[in-house]
């Protein structure tokens, strides 16, 4: 060999194991089926309606916010903030609106058990939209595009009923938001490589993400919440974060979600569902309040991580960069004792946080699908 040409780096073989559980981050997309208690999921025109409605600041009682304000399509469907500001500033960071059609549970705190139900709490809420079931049914009804766009959603004109009219906009914007899946990522084509046993694919994808991915699924135990095609196991966790929104006031998180859904009549167990066999609805009915639930937050996606700082449930770190630092450094004191101890400090080097990031990185789809962003949403009616 010459004198000063290095040897190629060896490749980096992953165990029987890794490779195990590296296989269930997959395949992606997985088939998304239409949602039982939402008449309208997956209906060309309650998607068209539910894309109007996602871009009409009048739902809101400035007539200045709408949804898209928190989930701006140019900001990667958020938007940028620690805290998000509607008519006022809350108490979260606004989630990037992707792959929602596999979720368990909805909005930080899991309080609600539907896609639909979660698209009213924004309305129902004074600091973001508050706009309420009587607002929201008077401007569907005096509004022709609007009304229009209801009737073809829903197949008749809006009723009486302000309650009926105003789940039902949540659920033209669930039929909307359902299509929010992310494209595949060079992590994908890993992966199917790997399954393939496709050296050459294999080979292509970047030796400081394989070491990434080898913490992830190893040493970092970051599949026991971050499973499955999505990433996520769908539950919540005490990620070990501050929770004072301010000082005497604490976020009680997944605690105050459950107490939330039992007082909600929006719920997969009452009269807006449109399943009558209650066939998604066995959670809710089952959901059971525990103390250590206190401070648990709802374990996000991670596919397009990488577009949608800041993290964590106030947007408490400003990079993954910051949030592999958390991990490795995390304060274990700060995890209720009640809880199950799921969490351990990692104690990662410098290389071995800047692998993970690199790892996260490659979860960024590789042709982001384009979505119209017109403020009318594709003209529903003319």
């Amino acid at each position: 060999m010459l004198s000063g040409i290095a040897a190629p780096a060896p490749a980096l073989d992953f165990t029987a194991e890794e490779e195990r559980r590296i296989l269930r981050h997959g395949p992606w997309p997985p088939a998304l089926l239409p949602d039982p208690s939402n008449r309208v999921s997956g209906k060309p025109a309650a998607i068209a309606f539910g894309r109007a409605l996602f871009f009409e600041p009048r739902l809101s009682t400035s007539g200045a916010v709408s949804c898209a304000t928190c989930h701006r399509p140019d900001r990667t469907w958020t938007d940028g903030l620690p805290r998000s500001r509607g008519q006022r500033i809350v108490d979260r960071n606004a989630p990037g609106l992707f792959n929602l059609g596999f979720n368990r549970w909805f909005g930080w705190d899991g309080a609600q058990d539907s896609l639909w139900a979660q698209n009213l709490r924004p309305l129902l809420d004074a600091r973001e939209m508050g706009v309420g079931p009587g607002g929201a049914a008077r401007l569907v009804r005096s509004d022709r595009r609007l009304s229009c766009g209801y009737r073809r959603a829903f197949g008749a004109a809006p009723g009486a009923d302000d309650a009926r009219i105003f789940v039902d906009l949540g659920k033209a914007l669930a039929a909307f938001l359902e299509t929010r899946v992310t494209g595949r990522a060079p992590f994908d084509d890993f992966r199917d490589a790997l399954a393939r046993g496709d050296a050459a694919g294999r080979a292509r994808y970047p030796a400081a993400a394989k070491r990434g991915l080898r913490l992830f699924v190893g040493r970092g135990n970051c599949t026991f919440c971050h499973f499955g095609p999505a990433f996520t196991n769908g539950e919540f966790a005490d990620a070990g974060v501050p929770h004072f929104v301010e000082p005497g006031r604490v976020d009680p998180g997944r605690h105050g979600g459950i107490r939330k859904l039992r007082r909600s009549p929006y719920t997969l167990l009452g009269r807006f569902n449109d399943d009558a066999r209650r066939s998604t609805a066995a959670k809710t009915r089952h959901v059971r309040l525990r103390q250590s639930n206190f401070g648990e937050f709802r374990v996000p996606g991670l596919r397009n991580v990488a577009l949608t700082a800041p993290y964590m449930h106030a947007g408490s770190h400003e990079t993954l960069a910051d949030v592999a630092r958390h991990y490795s450094t995390i304060d274990e004191e700060r995890l209720h004792a009640a809880g199950e101890r799921i969490l351990r400090r990692l104690d990662l080097s410098a290389r071995q946080r800047a692998d993970l990031v690199a790892f996260l990185e490659t979860l960024t789809e590789k042709e982001p699908r384009r979505q119209s962003v017109e403020k009318t949403g594709n003209a529903v009616c003319r």
